[in-house]
């Protein structure tokens, strides 16, 4: 086709005009800025860019294209429609018309935008397809998934006006799978949308290219075929085996807790007097299944109790922990109720009020017994992987944030073994999070229990009011939803103002006209329908932001570095008479803790005069404010 030295015949892609049910013929790869035939989609001749000089050819169908033009050739052939071929057409975006005539552009997104391509009229060739000037038909739907059109490019029959959206075209379902693992005898592609439920999921999903097997009244989504036979997951401590169906009993998916179709795929325990069951699609989502398949693989022997412990005992009531092996903890009680509520645990950085706790007599470390308690190692459902316990203090900014609540940190957290994020730091949840149990009944929603769902979801937290992503509690009856910051909120606090601990109060619709609550905090109006912290006692009401403020998991004491700031900074108990006021915000410091900020070699100019160190009022102004 080309005179530049090619990669030898059909060594590229699939030639898309070639009928799907026959033998399949390849694109061959050359080289060369002149395309003698013109481009059968954009219908240019000549590129400029070094960059296009790549291109395809067909010698079966005698056709070429641009480098960025052969996965949207002028017309295909396509399992979707196998009865016509079917043709690019454009759509004006300012007129609305639509037109096989291809304007001076290539039809894909990169090439619509490119103004160094050249397609001029001088090189493009000449079809003859008809184009509809006026029609009754409105083509602005893909015929396939429903859709409405993206973009100003589309597939269209011209016998029949069949359509197909990009998204939908460039999906090339083979039309035979003669050895699935999903089952027994060959399947067949089906050329219409699937609307009933697969036989190996249970779900309607018409958008998605789905196969049959006729003789045994067979029918499963493509992606459901090949659904691995035996896998593990962190919501359950034995395999799951993939059944194909199950004998008549009532069960809940132990994932979304809807109820379990007997009829159709799921996974379930084979552990004799276990009954965890799930869906097909539930147990294999990405955030629940890490993707490994174990089907001839050997079980795993189970952790030994030393390896998973965090502490051993001395006697005494003394521990050696694992994260303070430099000084023994001992087992200590609050005499007469007496307690100090700046005394800080070191792992969920709440204060220690708890009547036992572990402490050390040497420094200041402190741990709740539950908290001095925590698994080395734990599998969760908050993460698809098992996770390791990391005491360690920090010191680094990009380490202090938990991907599931996005609250700072200084306390213990759970860290996926080898995982970094983009900005190479290690992802981890802290212990607060860990602690929310996969389902329970929420004292802010009584009537139901909720769940631990890592799905994003359409519905408002019942409690800051803000949309629920990624991680949060759910009920599937009645559609309530917690995010992870308010799930983990304490039932009861204690306040240094106040002699009696605060109770959480999850808002108040029967509150009488003449009943005006202010914050003790701020001094502002509070507003009875939001959750607050009150004290019927003292008749004390209290925002819950100006009690957590952005930092209070932030332990007096610590220092960290910003390392894209050239920042150090230093947590500063705000426990004095006088108030800070910051450096950044010019505001007065009034939440628990402060920052000290500093950078190497620079003095700073306040209200007191020239300094080294300046107060800030916040991890918002420490973090995103200009220094």
């Amino acid at each position: 086709m080309s005179d530049g030295d090619g990669d030898g015949d059909g060594h590229g892609p699939r030639c898309l005009l070639s009928h799907p049910g026959h033998t399949n013929h390849n694109l061959s790869v050359d080289r060369n800025p002149v395309i003698p035939l013109g481009c059968f989609t954009c219908g240019g001749k000549y590129t400029v860019r070094w960059q296009d000089y790549v291109q395809y050819y067909c010698k079966t169908c005698g056709v070429e294209f641009h480098s960025g033009c052969y996965e949207l050739p002028r017309r295909i052939m396509h399992p979707y429609h196998l009865q016509h071929p079917l043709t690019l057409f454009y759509r004006d975006p300012e007129t609305g018309t639509i037109s096989n005539i291809i304007p001076d552009a290539y039809p894909s997104k990169r090439r619509i935008d490119d103004q160094e391509s050249d397609t001029n009229d001088q090189g493009k060739s000449k079809f003859v397809d008809i184009v509809p000037s006026k029609s009754d038909i409105i083509f602005d739907k893909c015929t396939w998934c429903g859709k409405d059109f993206e973009g100003d490019w589309f597939y269209r029959c011209l016998i029949c006006s069949f359509c197909l959206d990009l998204p939908c075209a460039r999906s090339l379902p083979p039309l035979t799978i003669p050895d699935p693992k999903g089952h027994h005898h060959s399947l067949i592609f089906l050329p219409r949308p699937l609307i009933i439920p697969c036989d190996a999921c249970g779900l309607v999903n018409a958008v998605e290219p789905s196969y049959a097997c006729f003789q045994c009244n067979y029918m499963a989504h493509q992606s459901c075929i090949d659904l691995p036979r035996v896998i593990k997951i962190t919501r359950h401590p034995h395999r799951l085996h993939y059944i194909p169906y199950r004998s008549p009993l009532s069960s809940l998916c132990r994932i979304c807790y809807k109820k379990v179709d007997v009829k159709y795929g799921q996974y379930s325990c084979d552990v004799e007097g276990c009954v965890y069951v799930a869906h097909s699609k539930c147990a294999t989502h990405e955030t629940v299944w890490d993707e490994k398949e174990l089907e001839w693989e050997p079980e795993e022997s189970e952790d030994d109790e030393e390896d998973i412990a965090p502490f051993k005992k001395l006697g005494d009531g003394f521990i050696k922990h694992f994260g303070h092996e430099q000084h023994p903890l001992k087992l200590k009680k609050h005499d007469d109720g007496v307690v100090d509520i700046e005394k800080l645990c070191e792992a969920c950085v709440y204060p220690i009020v708890s009547d036992r706790f572990y402490d050390c007599e040497e420094c200041d470390y402190s741990l709740h017994e539950v908290c001095a308690g925590l698994p080395k190692k734990l599998d969760h459902a908050l993460n698809n992987q098992t996770l390791f316990l990391d005491p360690s203090p920090q010191n680094n900014y990009f380490y202090m944030t938990c991907h599931v609540c996005s609250r700072v940190t200084t306390g213990f957290r759970y860290v996926r073994n080898n995982y970094l994020t983009q900005d190479g730091s290690k992802s981890f949840i802290d212990v607060r999070c860990v602690s929310v149990p996969e389902c329970f009944t929420h004292k802010s929603h009584a009537e139901h229990p909720v769940f631990i769902s890592t799905i994003n979801s359409n519905e408002d937290c019942k409690g800051c009011k803000r949309r629920c992503w990624g991680y949060h509690l759910h009920c599937t009856i009645c559609e309530y939803a917690l995010c992870y910051p308010c799930a983990t909120i304490p039932d009861e606090l204690h306040y240094k103002y106040d002699k009696h601990p605060l109770t959480l109060s999850y808002g108040e619709e029967n509150i009488s006209a003449g009943d005006i609550y202010w914050c003790e905090v701020c001094e502002k109006l509070l507003d009875t329908k939001d959750w607050f912290y009150t004290c019927d006692e003292c008749c004390t009401t209290v925002h819950l932001q100006c009690v957590f403020g952005s930092s209070f998991f932030m332990k007096p004491g610590s220092k960290f570095y910003l390392p894209y700031k050239g920042i150090s900074a230093k947590v500063i108990r705000n426990s004095s008479n006088t108030r800070e006021r910051c450096y950044l915000c010019g505001n007065v410091c009034t939440d628990s803790i402060y920052y000290e900020g500093c950078v190497r070699g620079k003095m700073f100019l306040t209200y007191k005069g020239w300094t080294s160190t300046v107060s800030i009022c916040s991890w918002y102004c420490l973090a995103e404010r200009r220094w």
